[in-house]
C-alpha cells in the first residue's frame, strides 16, 4: 500500500438541483454502452453519514470501531475516520492503509486471535498496542514481541458457536488461567471482547455475554489488572429495528453491570452497519441461455415457460465475494430505460462470467426476460466485497464513483468535517462537469 500524496487522491462529486443517485446510475450506463460495458459502482457518502447519525442518535454511549476488512475504501476510512471512528484491522495491509489516512495508533485495535509474529512486531513498531488475544500460546507470543501490549480477551458466546459451529475466544472457565498467565508474563489485560452475530434471534444472548464480561471484569481485579475497556462485537445488521432492538437489550444490561462511574469505556465494531447501503453495483449481461422444464417431472421440454440463465460480467471471484462466505445477494433490479409495464417475469439465476459452479451469484430470482447488453442494479453492496482483497481471478475491480448530495454535504460540515483539514485526500467537484 503506498502513501498518500499532498494532492487529492480521491474526487467526490456533489450532486446539486435534485440530481438523485438513480440519474448517476443513469449517465453511467450510457457512458458504458458507448464503450466497454464493464461493471462499476457508485456510492453513497451520504448514506454512510446518516448510518453515522443513526448511531450515535441510538447508542450514544457506545463508540464505533469500524472493522476494516468489511470495505477497505479508502474514502471509507477517510469520512470514519473524520467522524471520530475507531478502526478493527486483520493483517498489516489493513494497519497500514488506516495509519496512512493519519489514524492515531490508539484508535487502531488488532485483531485475530492468532496472529504472525511479524504482525506482532509491526504493530509494536507503529504504536498499536491494543491487540485481541484469546489463548495462552498467542499471549506468550505476544509477551515476547509486544511486552507494551494492552490485550482485550476474546470471551466465546454461545451464539457465535451456534452459527460458527467451532468455538472462537476463551470460555468463561478458561479466563482465570489466562489471567493468571499474563500477570505471570507481565502482560497487560484491560478490556474484554466479544461476538454477538447479527443473525441471532435469543434476546439472552446478551444477558448471557455481559454477565460473562462482568464475571471476568471482577475475576482480573482480584488479580491485579484495571480493565477499562468492554467492547460488545459487531453484532449490527444496519437496520434502525435491528439497531433499536440491540439497544433496548444491551442499555439496562450496561447500567446494571458497567454503569458510567465505573470508568469502563463501551465500544462495538459496527462494520456492515455502516457501508451495507452506501454501495450500488451496476452490472452487463454478457450472456443468456434459457432452459426448458417439465414442472411434474424436472425434464426439459419445449411446452413449458423457460427458466433462463444469465451471465454477468462480474461474479464471486470480483464485487459478490461474500457470497462465497454464506451471505445471500439479494435479487437486484432491472436497468432498462423504457422498462414495459406488467411485463412477464420468468424464474432465472445470475452467474459470474467464470463458468465456475461456484461463480452463482444468485440461484433463483424472477425477472422479466433480459437480453445480452441490459444492466443489473444491485443495491445493498456495500459490505459484499467493494475494494476487498486481491480476487481469486485476474479481473480487475469495477470503478467506484463517489457521490454525495448537498444536503448530506452541508450536514457533514455542520459535524466538524472539512475537505482542508480533515478530509485531506478527498475533493469535491461538481456532479456532470
Amino acid at each position: 500500500m503506498k502513501g498518500f500524496v499532498d494532492a487529492p487522491n480521491y474526487f467526490i462529486e456533489l450532486l446539486e438541483g435534485g440530481t438523485t443517485l438513480d440519474n448517476v446510475i443513469d449517465n453511467h450506463v450510457y457512458e458504458q454502452n458507448l464503450a466497454e460495458k464493464n461493471a462499476f459502482v457508485v456510492a453513497d457518502l451520504g448514506a454512510l453519514m446518516r448510518q453515522h447519525v443513526l448511531w450515535k442518535t441510538n447508542m450514544p454511549l457506545v463508540r464505533p470501531f469500524y472493522p476494516v476488512s468489511c470495505n477497505s475504501s479508502p474514502v471509507v476510512i477517510e469520512v470514519l475516520s473524520a467522524l471520530g471512528v475507531g478502526f478493527v484491522c486483520a493483517n498489516k495491509a489493513e494497519t497500514t492503509l488506516v495509519l496512512n489516512h493519519d489514524v492515531p495508533p490508539e484508535n487502531i485495535i488488532l485483531s485475530g486471535v492468532c496472529k504472525q509474529l511479524s504482525l506482532i512486531k509491526h504493530a509494536a513498531k507503529t504504536g498499536i498496542n491494543y491487540l485481541v488475544c484469546e489463548n495462552e500460546a498467542e499471549l506468550r507470543k505476544i509477551a515476547r514481541a509486544h511486552p507494551e501490549a494492552k490485550l482485550l480477551l476474546q470471551v466465546s458466546t454461545d451464539a457465535q458457536v451456534e452459527e460458527a459451529s467451532v468455538t472462537i475466544g476463551c470460555s468463561l472457565k478458561g479466563c482465570r488461567h489466562f489471567l493468571e498467565t499474563a500477570n505471570e508474563l507481565s502482560v497487560n489485560v484491560v478490556g474484554v471482547t466479544f461476538q454477538v452475530p447479527a443473525s441471532c434471534r435469543d434476546p439472552q444472548a446478551y444477558t448471557h455475554a455481559l454477565s460473562d464480561a462482568r464475571c471476568i471484569f471482577d475475576m482480573a481485579k482480584e488479580l491485579g489488572f484495571d480493565m477499562k475497556i468492554l467492547d460488545i462485537g459487531g453484532g449490527f445488521s444496519g437496520s434502525e429495528f435491528q439497531l433499536k432492538q440491540v439497544h433496548s437489550i444491551v442499555r439496562p444490561l450496561l447500567d446494571a453491570y458497567f454503569p458510567s462511574a465505573s470508568g469502563v469505556s463501551v465500544i462495538a465494531e459496527p462494520g456492515n452497519f455502516f457501508v451495507f447501503s452506501s454501495f450500488t453495483l451496476a452490472v452487463n449481461v454478457i450472456g443468456k441461455k434459457a432452459v426448458y422444464r417439465d414442472l411434474h417431472s424436472n425434464e426439459l421440454t419445449p411446452n413449458d415457460a423457460p427458466e433462463f440463465v444469465y451471465y454477468m460480467n462480474d461474479g464471486v471471484y470480483g464485487s459478490f465475494m461474500a457470497k462465497l462466505f454464506g451471505n445471500v445477494i439479494t435479487t437486484p433490479s432491472v436497468h432498462k430505460m423504457s422498462l414495459i409495464l406488467d411485463e412477464p417475469v420468468f424464474s432465472s439465476s445470475l452467474w459470474g462470467p467464470s463458468c465456475d459452479p461456484l461463480d452463482q451469484v444468485v440461484e433463483h430470482c424472477l425477472l422479466p426476460e433480459l437480453a445480452v447488453g441490459d444492466w443489473l442494479v444491485f443495491s445493498n453492496m456495500g459490505a459484499s466485497g467493494q475494494e476487498g482483497p486481491a480476487t481469486l481471478s485476474d479481473t480487475d475491480q469495477p470503478p467506484v464513483y463517489y457521490t454525495i448530495s448537498t444536503d448530506d454535504w452541508f450536514e457533514m460540515q455542520e459535524a466538524g468535517i472539512s475537505l482542508d483539514d480533515t478530509m485531506k485526500n478527498l475533493s469535491l467537484v461538481q456532479y456532470g462537469l
